[in-house]
């Protein structure tokens, strides 16, 4: 097997298999280099070179679950919590409008207490006063209420199944079903939400072969955007002691996800950047073309802590903006004009009608 009849295989079909998947994940020096260079030209040919940004406001800390990994889990007692307020919400959302966003994600724990009455409204309150896409990253929720959130103007879903391996998914994820993480997520796409689903890169016990089906499985889903990134262990979780996920492992999925999905909107996420100070340089360079800054006030970015040491929660909103269109226009791309609907989803609606 050669790394670059794979890469001839994965340009031209699409599709590899789990074999195909796992060589990859292993190349190195060369083997390596023409993969990403093979994603990035896939990247161009199907996305070009626009990179689209994504105003992060994460609204509430406080979590339901206790997931293993997680400093926002149910039993971590040093959590900062907060909740914001509705018009809290809608003039974050308002200000990341100003700054040049045209998609916001609202982002939280698993909190009941925004109920579907709560985000309906907060929905078509931000939908009222700016034109923006809304994304919703909040967990599992009733059918029901993600028919609700549709109806009231939510465009995009985002929701990890973070490992296919449904033993760790049961080991890391107390009190909660693998099985109903993966019909929440059929369930988004029949709504229409344009999908984003991942996983963590690194998780304690993840093997290459893992590494490969939650790759398959992502495929399978049909996802229109893919969020990967490196596991981050967090002190007050059980799993403060574990080995932190590979970046280069990292690197090499967005690749390889970018050949096999070659429109879909992939991010170089911020944990990417908190282990490489060129992280989400590198990111780009080798598939992805979405960048999630977060637009909220300081005192919410510092309280929201998913995992330790993230970068860029001590800057203002408005410089991180300028910081990363810099990132951007120095690898010889540009800030996406407009709301970067991803064009596998377009595509897809095309097919449907």
């Amino acid at each position: 097997m050669k790394v670059k009849e794979i890469l001839e295989k994965a340009y031209h079909e699409s599709n590899l298999t789990k074999d195909e998947i796992k060589f990859l994940l292993m190349a190195e020096g060369e083997d390596k280099d023409l993969l990403f260079k093979t994603a990035d030209r896939v990247r161009k040919e199907h996305v070009g070179d626009e990179v689209f940004l994504r105003g992060l406001i994460e609204f509430s800390s406080y979590c339901k679950n206790d997931c293993f990994y997680c400093g926002l889990r149910r039993s971590n007692q040093n959590a900062q919590r907060y909740r914001m307020q509705e018009d809290e919400i809608v003039e974050v959302a308002k200000r990341a409008y100003q700054m040049g966003y045209r998609t916001v994600v609202l982002q939280s724990g698993e909190d009941m207490y925004y109920t579907k009455d709560r985000l309906c409204s907060i929905i078509k309150k931000i939908k009222r006063v700016v034109d923006v896409a809304i994304t919703l990253s909040i967990g599992e929720r009733s059918y029901d209420e993600y028919k609700a959130f549709k109806d009231a103007g939510a465009d995009r879903f985002l929701m990890r199944f973070e490992t296919s391996n449904e033993k760790l998914y049961r080991k890391y994820h107390p009190g909660m079903s693998f099985e109903n993480r993966i019909e929440c997520l059929k369930w988004l796409k029949k709504l229409g939400y344009e999908l984003g689903t991942g996983f963590l890169i690194g998780l304690p016990g993840q093997t290459l072969d893992d590494l490969a089906q939650d790759i398959i499985l992502v495929k399978e889903l049909d996802a229109d955007m893919i969020g990967i990134g490196p596991f981050i262990p967090h002190p007050q979780t059980p799993l403060k002691d574990a080995k932190e996920g590979s970046v280069d492992l990292t690197l090499k999925s967005i690749a390889i996800l970018r050949l096999l999905i070659p429109d879909a909107n992939i991010p170089a996420t911020t944990a990417l950047g908190t282990l490489d100070p060129l992280g989400r340089q590198k990111g780009l360079m080798c598939g992805a073309n979405i960048v999630m800054p977060n637009v909220n006030r300081l005192e919410y970015k510092l309280k929201y802590e998913l995992y330790p040491g993230k970068i860029c929660i001590n800057e203002d909103a408005t410089k991180c903006r300028g910081c990363i269109e810099s990132i951007i226009v120095s690898l010889g791309r540009k800030v996406g004009q407009g709301k970067g609907e991803s064009r596998h989803y377009k595509r897809a609606s095309v097919n449907r009608k």
